[in-house]
């Protein structure tokens, strides 16, 4: 290469990092310096469905924000994808907003190849139209599930593609789930999070090839359901399920492709928080002998249920015996990354000391995570509850009285619009995270927010996936629906009471504590922070919590299944948190010794 080639590439590189850096002048955690600008979050994205080809489009892409439905005469800056414009990894720290549009576009070196051609992303929130070589290939409405598109048709001959995208999204101000998001945070309310904020990756399959595999347990029949979805299947194709365990094949199988198969096990591995043990798969489509796709996935044998004890009070049973569940309530934020965590160090950080902290269970509060989340849970052994991220709120009544149990008039009345967009977004999410074994309970609504058709949304819950169980309102207004009676009591545990409620529900406390503690230098803002009964030291929080965990004690014997408490870490202005929001100090030690008698039998 000549030296005035070399250098003006190399000035060109160091011009491109020069537009990087992070923004504003708010905490960050440990992880915000590692952010790699070239490639962040650079790791397989969808672990239960893994393919060697694969390119990761995150990076620095050029950004606009324009008036609503308006296109760039030309772009503003750039932006560091997947973090959403709000956040200060994203290097822009700016609002959008309902009235405005942001737009994002990256040049891409691409060549099909005689495959299909796959752009996929992880989450982009609210209302996304991509377009390719200045064509629109579609469009989807969701902040939280998955979607993709088959951009093969509108390739250029050459390798340079141009990926263009525009998003809407009015935070808390349309009908869309929005979970803690609001276009003015304060309280329990927090930054807005606009656009992409999972990676955005392509993958070129053949043709034919796998879309996707489902994988239900059946514990009791030492059985896996295991179906799949494959495109373009051609007569004659079978579809090969290789179970493999430690690395070493123990049973394989072949059938016809979009099929369901029950699949027996010799004497299967239970998977539990103490012994989490996974299975793996390899899916393979042949085709006259030869293999054309082929997928990595895993399963784990477990059972979620319920059983009434010998007092008639029904318990949370895992895998056939009675386990109480326990664990913090989880909203996955981050001060520099807002939804999204700065690396998959980081996002696999929490749920680590979570479980190094003697908790058992986590409580995924309104918002769903990347499915690298679910894969550390399933890894580290951790139960998850999945709350279906709240929107719409409004216009309804909450009445936590213990009594109120018929819900009279407390429902919101919702659009058909509004509950077309639940239900379809709910179906999604479910769909997308049903392979993953540590979820053992949904979620479909908290605290009677945008709270609807309960009983509907209920069975909604349960057809789609008749394997788990249903909280269908956490603290919310109460129906005779569902598996789970969930009351919210801070800060001190509380539960309901099994003679009033009667014996047909599990009975649990589904948020409690909210036990605060600032910590100069690692909170959001200066002053003005809050947490449901605050302290100044170390000590005197530890001796209160401890005084909560003899109590749980006191109500497992008397008919209480679980507990989650309030919460994980500090958020924005809430200085409740085990950890602090940067993720840099922890507030009590000593929390698994403690926490060792809820469990012991």
């Amino acid at each position: 290469m000549k030296l005035k080639s070399l250098v003006g590439l190399l000035f060109s590189s160091t011009s491109l990092f020069a537009q990087y850096k992070i923004a504003g002048d708010k905490i960050t955690t440990p992880w915000a310096d590692k952010v790699d600008e070239t490639k962040p979050l650079n790791v397989y994205p969808r672990p239960q469905l893994e393919r060697e080809n694969w390119q990761n489009l995150n990076g620095l892409w050029d950004y606009a924000i324009t008036p609503i439905d308006t296109k760039p005469s030309q772009y503003e800056g750039k932006i560091l994808v997947p973090y959403a414009v709000e956040s200060a990894l994203s290097g822009v720290g700016r609002r959008v907003g309902k009235d405005s549009t942001l737009w994002y576009k990256t040049q891409v070196d691409l060549t099909a190849k005689n495959h299909e051609v796959i752009l996929h992303f992880g989450a982009v929130d609210w209302k996304t139209e991509v377009f390719v070589n200045g064509k629109k290939v579609g469009e989807h409405e969701g902040g939280y599930d998955p979607f993709s598109f088959n951009i093969t048709p509108f390739l250029n001959k050459g390798s340079k593609q141009e990926i263009v995208l525009s998003v809407w999204d009015p935070t808390d101000k349309g009908p869309q789930p929005n979970g803690k998001q609001v276009s003015n945070p304060h309280g329990i309310w927090y930054t807005p999070v606009t656009g992409i904020w999972q990676t955005v990756w392509i993958e070129q399959v053949p043709k034919s090839h796998i879309v996707s595999t489902k994988h239900t347990p059946d514990l009791d029949q030492s059985a896996l359901v295991f179906s799949s979805l494959v495109a373009e299947a051609q007569d004659g194709d079978l579809l090969k399920v290789e179970i493999l365990e430690g690395g070493k094949s123990v049973q394989e199988l072949s059938f016809a492709p979009n099929t369901e198969q029950r699949i027996k096990l010799q004497n299967p591995k239970i998977w539990s928080p103490s012994h989490p043990f996974l299975y793996d798969l390899k899916v393979s489509l042949v085709r006259k002998g030869k293999v054309i796709d082929q997928v990595k996935s895993y399963f784990a044998m477990r059972k979620i249920s319920m059983k009434a004890d010998a007092k008639g009070i029904q318990r949370l049973m895992l895998n056939n015996e009675f386990l109480f569940q326990y664990g913090p309530l989880d909203q996955g934020w981050w001060p520099d990354g807002l939804y999204t965590a700065p690396t998959d160090e980081a996002l696999k950080f929490d749920i680590v000391k979570t479980k190094e902290m003697g908790f058992n269970m986590i409580r995924k509060h309104i918002k769903v995570e990347p499915a690298r989340w679910y894969y550390y849970c399933d890894t580290e052994g951790i139960l998850v509850w999945q709350d279906m991220p709240s929107g719409d709120l409004g216009g309804n009544a909450w009445d936590m009285r213990l009594g109120n149990i018929s819900g009279k008039n407390l429902e919101k009345k919702r659009t058909e619009a509004s509950e077309n967009i639940f239900k379809r977004e709910w179906t999604a999410i479910m769909s997308t995270l049903h392979n993953f074994p540590s979820i053992v309970v949904w979620v479909p609504f908290n605290e009677a927010w945008g709270q609807f058709k309960t009983k509907e949304m209920t069975e909604l819950t349960k057809r789609l996936d008749p394997s788990r169980l249903v909280n269908s309102a956490s603290g919310g207004n109460f129906f005779n629906t569902g598996d789970i009676l969930d009351i919210h009591h801070y800060p001190d545990p509380q539960m309901p009471d099994p003679q009033f409620f009667g014996m047909d529900q599990v009975l649990v406390l589904g948020e409690f504590g909210g036990l605060g503690l600032p910590i100069e230098g690692h909170t959001w803002q200066d002053k003005n922070n809050w947490g449901y009964q605050s302290f100044k030291n170390k000590e005197d929080l530890k001796k209160r919590y401890a005084e909560f965990v003899g109590q749980l004690k006191n109500l497992i014997p008397l008919g209480l299944s679980a507990a989650v408490y309030t919460q994980t870490t500090d958020v924005e202005v809430e200085t409740n948190g085990l950890m602090t929001y940067d993720r840099k100090l922890t507030k009590m030690e000593g929390l698994k010794e403690l926490h060792q008698i809820l469990y012991n039998k």
